[in-house]
């Protein structure tokens, strides 16, 4: 079996951990500095809609771009506009200026999560890709558990040093992506942009609309759910995401091999039953047991899917393309979330929380015919 665990492969999942650290640390604190500044709580929440969509937006290019470009050369440019940005947000106070920036961020942050991703999938044995991917995935986990907490004890001191903090973490993510194995010369000779088609991977693109339909329902739990524990007295109100992200860890790394061998469509269907079971749950869900449950399910679902989608959507695919393919999946996911988070929202003022996240449930509940739709399709055209 072809060793997996090799130093570019620890060097890629550190990059990711510092990727999503900077990240996470930075926007959750953002809002509440947005209103520090007397903005408004709709402003507020534009600041992640603008980094959402502008990266689902801009993601499909910026992908296909880091092909053309190298990977490498992505992430250390992306990592150092980032560092700049952050810089930027700590000493700008004017409101419309700050969610201006956030756009061209959202733009730098697709082509740095897309090109990070066509990287890592090099390193990777093809025969070990979603264990592989799972593992690597496990930074963005650990960063969702630790990065927030940290964020806002600095933030205790002041937004400029929590920005100035980011910064340095941007930094110090270009400098591993210098240390890196060039990967410019195989790639920018050989597929020059002649037609606009060549920016976007459009079968990537139509597949991922499977990631869209999961991850509609990941945006709503993950804004509302600490409400939704609030509003029966569940403490603490963070219950589902902390049991969400235990269950994440677990099916990262118990189910990535295993689907490696047994096949990825096989692996795969279960795991979207998985996450509208989950959903299904959370909205018929009236205390803290039921809560829990939930998210052991959508959990181990949702953790099984983003690395074994990832690696059935890369069978077939040209490795000097796989930053578009990284490109499009990403804009599903990011529009997904996006839409799922502002949907959800408008849904729990009109039918409650349970009904919103019925329709959350609803929607994830689609994936599975339209994934097999998809791969029919797909397997009729090959």
């Amino acid at each position: 079996m072809p060793p997996l665990f090799t130093p570019r492969f620890f060097i890629m999942c550190g990059f990711s951990l510092a990727v999503f650290l900077a990240a996470l640390q930075l926007l959750p604190a953002a809002p509440f500095h947005i209103l520090d500044l007397g903005g408004s709580t709709f402003q507020s929440g534009l600041f992640l809609a603008f980094l959402t969509y502008a990266s689902a937006a801009s993601a499909p290019m910026t992908g296909a771009i880091a092909d053309r470009l190298g990977r490498r050369r992505v992430m250390i440019g992306a990592s150092l506009v980032m560092a700049a940005l952050s810089l930027a947000y700590g000493v700008i106070t004017h409101i419309p200026l700050l969610l201006g920036l956030v756009l061209l961020h959202g733009v730098f942050w697709s082509g740095l999560l897309s090109a990070t991703g066509a990287y890592t999938v090099s390193v990777i044995p093809d025969s070990r890709r979603a264990e592989g991917i799972a593992y690597w995935g496990l930074g963005s986990v650990i960063a969702l558990a630790v990065a927030p907490p940290i964020g806002f004890w600095v933030y205790r001191f002041g937004w400029l040093w929590l920005c100035l903090g980011c910064a340095t973490l941007n930094v110090a993510m270009g400098v591993i992506a210098w240390a890196l194995l060039d990967d410019e010369g195989q790639i920018v000779a050989a597929h020059p942009i002649t037609h606009a088609r060549d920016l976007i991977d459009l079968r990537a693109l139509m597949l991922s609309i499977t990631m869209f339909l999961c991850t509609f329902g990941y945006g709503g739990v993950t804004s509302f759910s600490a409400l939704f524990a609030d509003s029966q007295l569940i403490v603490p109100k963070s219950i589902f995401l902390t049991t969400m992200a235990g269950a994440v860890l677990a099916s990262r790394i118990l189910v990535g091999a295993r689907a490696d061998r047994i096949g990825y469509r096989k692996t795969l269907v279960p795991a979207l039953g998985l996450d509208f079971l989950g959903l299904a749950v959370l909205a018929a869900s009236s205390g803290r047991t039921g809560m829990m449950a939930a998210a052991v399910v959508f959990g181990a679902g949702f953790g099984t899917t983003w690395p074994v989608f990832s690696a059935y959507l890369l069978q077939g695919v040209d490795p000097a393309r796989r930053g578009a393919m990284y490109g499009a999946m990403l804009a599903a996911v990011d529009t997904g979330i996006g839409t799922g988070s502002m949907s959800t929202g408008w849904l729990i003022d009109r039918v409650g929380f349970n009904g919103a996240f019925a329709v959350g449930a609803g929607v994830a509940g689609l994936a599975i015919p339209y994934f097999l739709l998809m791969d029919r399709t797909e397997t009729g055209s090959t």
